[in-house]
């Protein structure tokens, strides 16, 4: 992680029954876009490191015969439980709450390993060669992120635009300008560089695959909400007593920008990196 900044506990403390309203979904296609890619057949195993609610492993869980979702919150972990009995998939699922550091925990061998836009809050260099240990020979690691590239226009859609700015504007007035994370601050935020990691850790590849998205979304003032309050520079503890002017202030910013309560917004893509433990 960035120099200066240390993982506590209360990094996503609260956020997990925001999470899956909040944040928006990656991009239909994903699953089908890692079953040709890996060939996956509805066997071997995944890990998924980071898990949080159990967003990318519910949903890849068809692809594999067993899941396993790793994530310190245990609000993340018991969210990620619930939605995988919501989804019928617990008899392939176990939520193991533990940080990546923590691994290989006895965890066994797995074909897939996936970090959905977690890997910056880990420290990447233990973890890429403790999971590459854990990995089969023949195994993957794949790094999910939004397309961070691509503007996403709602110039043609019916409601107007979520008015991250502002939105952004104000939690600083609350929170302070340098962007919180836990106890801790990140005034230059996370660490990028991927892909120097894998390649020291002994990784093959990477291949990248783009999973489009663009679909129009709708969104509601309580969405938005829930969008800032998953988010670890915003997490509802952080707030304190002010949690309640907050959302006031939230809730009229956003009505002046939209009466009906109603935004558009356009599907983020999902790019995707596969690195391989072997050359494949």
């Amino acid at each position: 992680m960035s120099a200066g900044w240390e993982w506590d506990d209360t990094l996503f403390l609260g956020a997990a029954p925001y999470y899956q309203r909040g944040r928006l979904p990656y991009a239909p296609g994903l699953a089908d876009t890692l079953a040709g890619a890996l060939m996956l057949d509805g066997r071997g195993r995944l890990i998924d490191v980071g898990c949080g609610p159990g967003t990318l492993a519910v949903d890849l869980a068809h692809l594999f015969g067993e899941i396993v979702g790793v994530d310190p919150d245990s609000g993340m972990i018991a969210e990620a439980a619930r939605r995988a009995a919501e989804a019928g998939v617990t008899g392939k699922a176990r939520w193991v709450r533990a940080r990546a550091e923590d691994l290989p925990a006895g965890l066994g061998t797995f074909t897939v390993a996936t970090f959905g836009q977690s890997f910056h809050w880990m420290d990447r260099d233990l973890v890429a060669a403790t999971v590459k240990g854990m990995l089969r020979p023949d195994g993957a690691l794949v790094h999910i992120s939004d397309l961070k590239t691509e503007t996403r226009s709602v110039d043609d859609l019916p409601h107007p635009g979520v008015p991250y700015a502002a939105v952004n504007d104000l939690i600083g007035r609350y929170l302070g300008p340098v962007r919180r994370a836990g106890r801790g601050v990140l005034p230059h935020g996370t660490p990028g560089g991927e892909a120097t990691v894998l390649s020291r850790a002994g990784f093959s590849g990477p291949r990248r695959y783009v999973v489009p998205g663009g679909q129009a979304l709708e969104r509601t003032c309580g969405d938005v909400l829930a969008w800032v309050l998953s988010l670890s520079s915003s997490t509802p503890h952080l707030f304190g007593t002010r949690r309640g002017d907050f959302e006031a202030d939230l809730g009229r910013l956003l009505r002046e920008v939209a009466p009906s309560g109603r935004f558009s917004e356009r599907q983020p893509s999902t790019e995707v990196f596969v690195w391989h433990k072997t050359s494949p």
